[in-house]
C-alpha cells in the first residue's frame, strides 16, 4: 500500500477507524471525511503517528445531508486526482424514525445515500487509477428486514429500527452488485463485507437501553473487537489476491451467504434509477 491513496468515511470510530491506522501502517496515504473536528483531529495524529512521511488529510461533512455529500466529493475529486481505494463506512442506526432535511429516513440517507452519492462523485478519480477499488461496509443484518419494498423505500409505514438498519444493508449489498456491473471492464472492482457484530460507539446514540446492550453483549464475549472487525475491510482494499475481482460479499476474508432477496439483479438495477432520482 505504500504510496497509495485511501479515502474512507466513518473513520474517527471503530472499524472505520481501526482500518484507517491499520492501512496507513502499511504505508497508505489516508484521506477521511468525519463531521466532528475535534475527533478528526485525533485521528490525524493517530494517521501521522502511524505513517509519518504521508500527508493525512481530513474533510468535514455531514453524510446524512445530500449536499454535504455532494459538496466533500466535488472538494476530493478537485484535491485527490488519484484515488486508489473508496472506503464506503460511515453508518448509523436510529430507534425512532426521523427524516433529514431532504426528506430522507436517517439511517437510509447516511447509510446508503451516501455510498451512492460519494461513489459517484469519485468516480472519475478511481476510473484514473490502476486496479482502484471500492469497498463498502454491509452487514448480515441485511436479513432482518427482508426485501427492499419501493413503495415505502423510506419505510413511513410501520417504522422499525432493525428493519430500518436492516435494508439500509441490503441496499449496500445491491448497491455493490450493480455498481460491479457497471464498472466491468474498467479496471475498478466493487466488494462489501460483514464486519461482524463489532464492539464500539456504534447505536449508543439511541439511549441507555441501546448502551446498556451493547456492554452485556461485550462482556458475554458475543462481540470482536473493532481490529477484528476492520480486518476484512483492510484485506480487500490490499490484498493481491482479489485483482480482476469484483461484486462480492465477503465475512473474514471468505464470501459470505447472502439472502436470496440480496441477490435479486431486478431490485438492484431499481435501486441504483431510485437513488439517482433522490439525489438530484
Amino acid at each position: 500500500m505504500n504510496g497509495k491513496t485511501i479515502v474512507i468515511t466513518g473513520a474517527t470510530s471503530g472499524i472505520g477507524e481501526a482500518g484507517a491506522v491499520a492501512l496507513a501502517r502499511m504505508g497508505a496515504r489516508i484521506i477521511f471525511v468525519a463531521r466532528d473536528r475535534a475527533r478528526g483531529g485525533a485521528v490525524l495524529q493517530k494517521l501521522q503517528a502511524a505513517n509519518p512521511s504521508a500527508a493525512h488529510n481530513a474533510h468535514y461533512a455531514d453524510l446524512s445531508m445530500l449536499g454535504d455529500i455532494k459538496r466533500v466529493g466535488a472538494d476530493i475529486a478537485r484535491a485527490e486526482p488519484r484515488i486508489d481505494v473508496l472506503i464506503n463506512n460511515a453508518g448509523a442506526i436510529y430507534a425512532a424514525r426521523g427524516e433529514t432535511p431532504d426528506g430522507l429516513e436517517r439511517t437510509f440517507a447516511t447509510n446508503h445515500m451516501s455510498y451512492f452519492v460519494l461513489t459517484n462523485a469519485l468516480l472519475d478519480n478511481l476510473k484514473a487509477t490502476p486496479d482502484a477499488r471500492i469497498v463498502s461496509t454491509a452487514s448480515e443484518a441485511h436479513r432482518f428486514g427482508g426485501a427492499l419494498d419501493f413503495d415505502d423505500l423510506q419505510l413511513k409505514n410501520k417504522y422499525r429500527i432493525a428493519a430500518a438498519y436492516g435494508r439500509s444493508k441490503l441496499c449496500n449489498i445491491l448497491f455493490t452488485r450493480e455498481l460491479a456491473k457497471r464498472l466491468a471492464g474498467s479496471g475498478v472492482s466493487a466488494h462489501c463485507f460483514h464486519p461482524g457484530f463489532v464492539a464500539s460507539n456504534f447505536g449508543k446514540n439511541n439511549g441507555a437501553i441501546a448502551h446498556a446492550a451493547m456492554g452485556l453483549s461485550q462482556a458475554l464475549g458475543f462481540t470482536v473487537t473493532s481490529e477484528k472487525g476492520a480486518d476484512t475491510m483492510v484485506w480487500l482494499a490490499s490484498s493481491p489476491d482479489l485483482a480482476g475481482k469484483s461484486g462480492g460479499y465477503f465475512a473474514r476474508r471468505k464470501p459470505g451467504v447472502l439472502a436470496a432477496f440480496a441477490k435479486d439483479d431486478a431490485a438492484a438495477a431499481r435501486l441504483w434509477d431510485e437513488s439517482a432520482r433522490l439525489a438530484a
